[in-house]
């Protein structure tokens, strides 16, 4: 089975052109006229809560357009190693009632990925040994295995449908990424986190290629079903852009748009940046997108604090190992890697992607800036994994408004807006 090498889409980073539901259909029918699925078996690649993403329209949209032709449609969502969500959570998510769920698509099946679940798995090949070596700059010595959801292949063709965005460990999310990490095994997993750690957040997020991403494409290129992707840009204002089509070149097309509409340039770095996270982030594993996006603009022993009162868990998934390794520098882990290599590597990065850039001498660790939480997390915990405090009640938000000039920046609706310095 053969799709249309075409992509179609168009995209503007001009709010006055933001598309509408007529748009999204017409570039939808073009793109479905284009690759002819009646009949087959479909499964569509889906984010969870975390993303911002107009899921219910494009829910819609397929439902109207295809579900009559093929044979089955089904959804997955891409994980990583997120929570699984809820049957509520998932009809919550793609704007339909639970009811509507069991009666209206009950024919459809909406999946979790099960990223810990060995038995999850097929494995497609592997990145040999004096990759990884190099690739980790010797950090990690051995093969690593490529593998992914068995699920796959119980259908013809698979379409990814999520947003693109700037991503602290691949440059730029979307794409490819929805298969790795999002419905893949743990070990590329980490080794592609890893890899990013090593280059560091600041050096990686907002790059169109980096070496990771390159490894994914790699990966995707050995799935054995028919791919298609479906990349919107877009903020919670609205819909910037929309590609359909051939895997890479779509996800090009939304990485150039999502690079003028995600990215937001200012003239000097500030000495206090306070992230205020919406509830799309449930834990400091998702909210750290508030320091990420953000490290670039605060100077040298700044503060950066993420500010979400709604947050109560420092990870729902990874919350005990982060109590044990704690937030630190690359250089902490690099320069005591006997004692921190056998943790999962995907963990460690996020430890430093949250810390941000540090050295780590002689025993004593000086981090370039300082990261504080003003959530629901207790004081003892975030002084116990190196974060500092902030009593979110003691923090009055509006005090904070139009202080750029006294070097403060309040950024509402942290975590999708990459922020750099001009120069």
């Amino acid at each position: 089975m053969t799709f249309s090498n075409e992509v179609f889409g168009k995209g503007s980073s001009d709010p006055k052109d933001f598309l509408t539901e007529s748009d999204i259909k017409k570039i939808l029918t073009d793109f479905f006229s284009a690759n002819n699925l009646s009949g087959k078996k479909v499964l569509v690649i889906i984010p969870d809560s975390t993303r911002t993403m107009p899921l219910p329209l494009f829910f819609k949209l397929f439902y109207e357009l295809i579900h009559d032709e093929v044979k089955t449609l089904d959804f997955m969502i891409a994980l990583g190693t997120h929570p699984p969500m809820s049957d509520e959570a998932i009809a919550n998510e793609i704007g339909i009632s639970i009811e509507e769920m069991k009666g209206k698509y009950q024919d459809i099946s909406f999946f979790n990925h099960h990223w810990d679940d060995p038995k999850t798995f097929i494995e497609l090949g592997e990145f040999p040994k004096n990759e990884v070596i190099e690739l980790t700059k010797g950090t990690v010595q051995r093969a690593i295995p490529i593998q992914i959801n068995k699920i796959i292949l119980n259908y013809d063709a698979l379409i990814v449908l999520g947003p693109v965005f700037p991503h602290e460990v691949m440059g730029f999310s979307g794409g490819s990424k929805y298969f790795f990490p999002g419905i893949s095994g743990p070990d590329l997993t980490n080794t592609t986190h890893w890899i990013g750690a090593l280059h560091t957040c600041i050096k990686t997020i907002g790059l169109k290629i980096t070496p990771q991403r390159q490894l994914i494409e790699r990966a995707a290129n050995l799935i054995p079903v028919p791919r298609l992707y479906c990349c919107p840009v877009v903020k919670k204002e609205g819909i910037f852009g929309f590609y359909a089509g051939e895997p890479y070149r779509t996800w090009e097309k939304a990485v150039d748009l999502s690079s003028q509409v995600h990215v937001k340039y200012v003239d000097k770095p500030f000495k206090k940046v306070i992230s205020v996270m919406p509830h799309l982030y449930d834990d400091i594993w998702t909210a750290g997108k508030g320091m990420y996006k953000l490290e670039p603009v605060v100077e040298d022993g700044g503060e950066l604090i993420i500010y979400a009162p709604h947050i109560t868990e420092i990870s729902y998934t990874h919350g005990k190992t982060l109590d044990r390794i704690g937030y630190h520098c690359l250089d902490y882990f690099l320069k005591q890697w006997e004692k921190f290599k056998d943790e999962p590597w995907g963990i460690l990065a996020h430890s430093t992607h949250v810390t941000g850039l540090g050295t780590y001498e002689n025993g004593i660790e000086k981090k370039r800036i300082k990261v504080s939480l003003a959530t629901g997390i207790p004081k003892e915990r975030c002084e116990r994994v190196d974060l500092g405090y902030v009593n979110p009640q003691e923090l009055n938000l509006q005090e904070y408004e139009h202080k750029e000039h006294e070097g403060i920046l309040l950024v509402p609706y942290a975590g999708e807006t990459l922020y750099r310095l001009k120069q």
